[in-house]
């Protein structure tokens, strides 16, 4: 266990601040480039934000990557899901076959992608799912403890190795598991002290009785298992999941190896809020894709303040947001390495001297 501990420090320890000298430098081109100052929004932000965190001024998102971590949770014997457990091992197998909908994304953008069983209740024989089960799944945290603290450890430790060691220009993290919305709302309700109702949603589908109960079940895991908010681990050990605990490894090591990382959903934010909780720089280096149309989204992604890209009213997980979130990021790479500036273009922009006045106060 000691070890364990020692390594996560270690982890933290590893994510370093952004590059201000790129930073300045990117913003600098920005400004020289044949368009009205912020005429191009957030694409400049984003622009701005990865030459940070790369180190350098022109940046390319040749090869994204998309790592999804699969586990089961065992409160769904609370009834809380619309769908079986047995859902979760059939899913994590189709992701690697091009037949879900995060993968058809990743297969037709072009997007790596890696399915990582961390803790799926069943023995998966298919050589294309990377096997790092931990667990055959969590105990039910209505009950008690999904897990063991050491448990959390490992599985934080084997998200952030696994992106550690995935070469990849960026990093996109989602999940798989039946029940892991229950799991994301208690561990979202403890971070923020927010009342369950706030921040459970009806995750795949449920009856409005199902959805009162899985309610009254996010409210009985924090009574029964009293999370202490200001240790994350903790957090995840007593009310979480093996997939997110995963997921929050993956955001710390990308963050330490100096690539961006980009929010699903719902379940992919609740755990990079974790990685923030453990490391505030990891902030830097997120990049959100798409808002979750689950109620505690909001909360979440406030919380880091950081805001989505896309609209789309999408609640699938899988990580299906991320292979968006790639194609915008490129487009914010290829203005700034691409566009013409004033000078290139031949235009004369002493017209534009009142409106960066106005904007430098």
């Amino acid at each position: 266990m000691k070890e364990l501990e020692e390594r996560l420090r270690e982890l933290i320890a590893a994510v370093g601040p952004m590059d201000e000298k790129a930073m300045a430098a990117a913003r600098a081109r920005q400004e020289r480039l044949a368009k009205p100052p912020g005429s191009l929004g957030r694409l400049e932000e984003l622009s701005i934000q990865l030459a940070g965190i790369a180190g350098k001024t022109f940046v390319q998102i040749r090869k994204p990557w998309l790592l999804v971590f699969a586990a089961d949770n065992g409160v769904v014997a609370e009834g809380v899901a619309s769908a079986p457990q047995s859902v979760t091992c059939m899913q994590t197998i189709n992701l690697t076959k091009a037949r879900t909908g995060a993968s058809v994304l990743a297969k037709h953008f072009g997007c790596g992608i890696t399915v990582c069983d961390v803790g799926v209740n069943a023995d998966i024989s298919d050589s294309d799912v990377l096997n790092r089960k931990i667990a055959r799944g969590t105990r039910n945290i209505a009950e008690g403890p999904a897990m063991t603290r050491e448990q959390a450890l490992t599985a934080i430790l084997t998200g952030a190795e696994l992106a550690g060691e995935t070469q990849a220009d960026a990093i996109g993290v989602g999940e798989m598991g039946i029940g892991n919305t229950t799991t994301s709302a208690a561990v979202l309700a403890c971070l923020l002290g927010a009342e369950p109702e706030a921040v459970t949603g009806r995750g795949g589908g449920l009856t409005q009785p199902a959805f009162l109960r899985k309610q009254q079940v996010v409210f009985r895991a924090l009574m029964t298992n009293m999370p202490d908010r200001s240790d994350p681990v903790d957090v995840l050990s007593k009310v979480g999941g093996l997939d997110i605990a995963a997921m929050c490894g993956a955001f710390l090591g990308a963050a330490a190896s100096r690539r961006p990382a980009v929010i699903d959903g719902y379940i992919s934010v609740v755990a990079a809020l974790c990685a923030v909780r453990l490391c505030p720089s990891v902030r830097e280096y997120l990049v959100p894709s798409h808002a979750s149309a689950e109620p505690g989204y909001l909360l979440a992604i406030n919380a880091l303040g950081l805001r989505p890209m896309l609209l789309l009213d999408m609640r699938l997980g899988e990580g299906s947001g991320c292979p968006l979130a790639f194609q915008i990021m490129d487009a914010a790479c290829t203005i700034i390495n691409d566009m013409a500036t004033f000078d290139e273009a031949g235009i004369d922009d002493c017209y534009l001297d009142p409106i960066r006045e106005a904007e430098h106060g």
